[in-house]
């Protein structure tokens, strides 16, 4: 443990150039006591470490010395596929890993590498959370990623809308999606996908689980968002829209931009024909609510029916 604190301590201080003790003692968790012994250790060692003291003092490396200690430890080896994403990698538990690596990873660059870095950092970045929506509690998130990683077996207590039920599932994988986390487990017979934040409760088997050798995360999810989205959307609308309609069914999903794509000439009034793939179903009319007076259903009747009635209701209700 501490062999792996004062390399990590001197990896950041080739980064960094410049760290006080409480700087270090915050980013390892240890006391500043402890981080004087451990500048003392490495100076014993014969790496050129000294400080400053006063304000704007620190410990630094002599100038140009640099270190290729800079192997990748299991964990580290696991979270390099995270390491330009700090948030979700923190949410699975691996947050210090992916610093780990990133820190060795700049190390190993020629000079400049950890300022470049930092130019990035400053410029760019990324939130996966869609508007309005703030993050789900995941207390079971760490613990899935460490049983996706081993192969281990789990057995959970699930919540969808179909009820509560238990399964016993082998985890393949981990989706993050839209800000929201799923996980893609074989169960019952099939792969399926389970909202991480649904699980209310789960035990992780001790047995490791066969993956299957066919199996490819990216390229399963990618055809079931296909299946899904046929499966839900089955119903071709005839819609019309107002500029302002056309406008919000744009930014209102990806269906509702194609079908803008394809609508037909403005009328006398301005208002657009379109076919578009629906739900037909009580959210689908609630999303063609959500659009306003700017949008009217033409066909099928059925469909036409349904937003009809929701209507009246909601406008029996604000009387």
């Amino acid at each position: 443990m501490r062999a792996s604190r004062l390399l990590s301590i001197l990896i950041l201080l080739q980064l960094r150039q410049r760290l006080t003790a409480a700087d270090l003692a915050a980013e390892f968790e240890v006391s500043e006591r402890t981080i004087y012994r451990d500048i003392d250790a490495l100076s014993a060692a014969g790496v050129p470490v000294y400080g400053d003291r006063g304000p704007g003092g620190g410990f630094q490396l002599l100038g140009g010395y640099r270190t290729r200690l800079t192997g990748l430890s299991a964990g580290e080896a696991e979270a390099m596929a995270m390491i330009g994403l700090p948030g979700p990698a923190a949410e699975l538990g691996l947050g210090a890993a992916t610093n780990a690596a990133r820190n060795k990873l700049l190390a190993a660059l020629p000079g400049g590498g950890g300022a470049l870095a930092d130019r990035m950092a400053a410029r760019f970045h990324l939130d996966a959370v869609d508007w309005y929506r703030g993050s789900e509690a995941l207390p079971h998130l760490p613990r899935l990623a460490r049983a996706v990683l081993d192969q281990q077996s789990l057995a959970m207590r699930y919540e969808s809308w179909q009820g509560v039920r238990d399964w016993a599932v082998d985890p393949l994988g981990l989706v993050l999606k839209a800000g929201i986390w799923y996980l893609a487990a074989r169960g019952a017979g099939k792969v399926r996908i389970f909202r991480i934040a649904n699980i209310e409760e789960l035990a992780i088997g001790e047995a490791p689980f066969d993956r299957p050798a066919d199996f490819h995360l990216a390229n399963w999810w990618q055809a079931e968002q296909v299946r899904f989205e046929s499966e839900l959307f089955a119903t071709k609308a005839t819609i019309r829209a107002s500029l302002d309609g056309c406008k919000r069914l744009a930014a209102q999903s990806p269906r509702g931009a194609e079908a803008v794509a394809r609508a037909d000439a403005p009328d006398a009034k301005g208002w657009r024909a379109m076919a578009m793939m629906v739900e037909d179903s009580d959210h689908g009319a609630r999303d063609m609510l959500a659009l306003g007076a700017e949008v009217e259903v033409l066909a099928p009747a059925s469909f036409r029916r349904r937003v009809g009635a929701l209507a009246r209701t909601i406008a029996a209700r604000h009387r």
